[in-house]
């Protein structure tokens, strides 16, 4: 299985979108600044949305589409559902 994830820079407040089948350990790489420079020395970092998905197609695809506009806009109203 795995997870298609947003996190959030509580240093700069951006967000960030991917996807792993070990969401402890990459969460721990962001914020030991161990991946691109995407997230480097802009944590730490929280998680604020996920979903599990069954292939890592299905994950690929779907962290595509959160990327989009539409995405986007979708992990919006849902930050603000949560009052995040």
């Amino acid at each position: 299985m795995y997870t298609v994830y947003v996190i959030r820079s509580l240093t700069t407040g951006g967000l960030y979108t991917g996807h792993s089948e070990d969401m402890d350990r990459r969460l721990n790489e962001h914020n030991e600044g161990l991946l691109g420079r995407f997230t480097k020395n802009k944590g730490p970092w929280i998680i604020v949305y996920t979903e599990i998905l069954l292939t890592r197609r299905e994950a690929i695809l779907r962290e595509k589409y959160l990327k989009t506009g539409a995405g986007r806009d979708f992990i919006k109203r849902i930050l603000i559902n949560q009052g995040s």
